[in-house]
């Protein structure tokens, strides 16, 4: 048995030790230069007024006119052609204009360009040089399944001097992702690696979902194996632990030792990234509360709301459904909305959230057994946040099922039922130390995690060595023969 678990790691670690080493490497860059991505503040930035006078069809006739008869939320916003209504259903989207229902799609690459323009003019960024690069389904950074709804997307270069790229939906004309020449290049050597995303892979989820589910199971064994030979071959020196190794095989057995724990726990949460519904639920709403969290409302309703005037300064204007009554949010500032229910006076920007009670009437048709709701702590041990900065994020306890609502639209945030609150811990935890204690702690916790990182990269340059010289002895008895090799040796 032990003869078999020594040749396995072996052969494992020649496989995997350099896996090993990009991995740690690159979770260094990871935890400070994220992937790119449009945040809610620089979407919103991007936005300019209204111009109320050229919406001159009703809501409903634009979902009409959209064709998506299950359409759960619409926007109004400004492009550079003109106001347009977004149109979106819990799977897809479209835009209409706002002046005659016409499709607001965009097929022009001149229209594309005057978006971006006026999108990064309103976050100040320099366009002047602005011009298109692209037009494609998939490229190195929208990849994720999330920009399905947008495909294909047009990618235009500032030309200022952060190199930035602007990312225009064909479908809706919006922006929706951008990316700088700082974030391209340290993510070429962070998460594109470390994901192992290039873009012929990752374009095709289900193929890139199993290379990756099996790589990182086949590293989980190789260390679990290193670990049982680890601790099995452990020598006692006059009180302390010691090995029965020289050289670089004693280096990666003593550093394997220290490094155990953090090694295991953090190549099996890291293979749990990878999980989706393997093992843990994946958070997701079940037919019967999806018919309740996105029901399509009787969108003729929405004209009760119209007599509320609409502030001049309104950058995004967005009508929704909850709970079986229509709301009108209207955003002047990132920060700050006014929120309408059909029939009621609009409130004002400080309290121009939902609140409590429009959230209680939801739990008896949500689920069985729900509690009062309660405003989310910040320093919750299942922590989410709201678009809106200030916003409350109300939770519904329905016996073991948990629901994380956005006091700011109506949205849900996250639903945490046993499996995807112990996933919390065992991948986010193990994974990127977000344990609370920690991250109120942030300077600590960068130590932590780039100490670690670097100890288990130390750990896996010791294997590559071992591997390589292994491999080279391997191969060099190969070409010489076992006969003359058994003489020499």
């Amino acid at each position: 048995m032990m003869s078999a678990i020594v040749l396995l790691h072996r052969w494992l670690g020649i496989a995997f030790c350099l896996l090993f080493a990009m991995w740690f490497a690159t979770g260094i860059v990871m935890h400070f230069v994220p992937f790119p991505s449009l945040t809610e503040a620089e979407r919103f930035a991007g936005l300019a007024p209204v111009d109320r006078a050229e919406a001159r069809i009703a809501v409903a006739d634009a979902v009409t006119a959209s064709g998506i008869g299950d359409a759960t939320r619409v926007r109004l916003i400004q492009r550079s052609d003109g106001p347009v209504y977004i149109v979106s259903a819990p799977s897809r989207a479209g835009a209409v204009r706002a002046s005659d229902g016409d499709d607001a799609s965009v097929a022009s690459s001149d229209i594309a360009l005057a978006i971006a323009r006026d999108h990064a003019r309103s976050r100040g960024l320099d366009a002047a040089r602005a011009a298109i690069v692209a037009r494609a389904d998939y490229d190195q950074w929208s990849v994720p399944n999330g920009f399905d709804r947008h495909r294909p997307l047009f990618r235009i270069a500032l030309g200022d001097a952060a190199a930035t790229e602007v990312y225009v939906s064909s479908l809706t004309g919006e922006i929706v992702l951008d990316t700088t020449r700082s974030e391209r290049g340290w993510n070429l050597v962070g998460s594109v690696l470390h994901w192992i995303y290039p873009t012929i892979l990752r374009s095709n989820w289900w193929l890139w979902d199993r290379v990756v589910w099996t790589l990182s199971l086949l590293a989980l064994i190789a260390a679990l194996l290193g670990a049982v030979l680890g601790l099995t071959r452990i020598k006692f020196r006059g009180g302390l632990i010691g090995s029965p190794y020289r050289g670089w095989h004693a280096l990666h057995h003593l550093i394997g030792l220290a490094a155990t724990v953090f090694v295991l726990t953090w190549i099996f949460s890291g293979w749990l990234s990878m999980d989706h519904g393997r093992l843990f639920s994946r958070g997701q709403l079940t037919s019967a509360e999806a018919g309740v969290m996105n029901a399509s409302p009787n969108w003729t309703a929405a004209a009760s709301l119209d007599p509320q005037p609409i502030s001049l300064s309104a950058r995004e204007i967005e009508w929704f459904a909850f709970n079986g009554n229509l709301y009108r949010r209207d955003r002047m500032g990132f920060a700050g909305q006014t929120l309408i229910e059909a029939g009621d006076a609009p409130r004002d920007r400080s309290t121009g959230f939902l609140d409590a009670h429009e959230l209680q009437g939801l739990t008896a048709r949500l689920a069985a057994g729900c509690g009062a709701p309660s405003v989310l702590a910040d320093s919750d041990d299942y922590p989410v946040q709201s678009t809106v900065p200030g916003a409350p994020v109300y939770r519904l306890r329905c016996g073991d099922l948990w629901f994380d609502i956005d006091g700011a639209d109506g949205n849900l945030l996250q639903r945490l039922d046993s499996s995807r609150r112990a996933y919390r811990w065992f991948y986010g935890a193990l994974h990127t130390l977000d344990f609370p204690a920690l991250m109120a702690h942030p300077r600590l916790r960068d130590v932590l995690i780039v100490g670690l990182c670097m100890l288990g990269l130390v750990f896996s340059v010791t294997g590559i060595v071992i591997g390589w010289r292994r491999l080279r002895f391997s191969l060099s008895v190969r070409a010489i023969g076992p006969g003359r090799s058994g003489r020499n040796a």
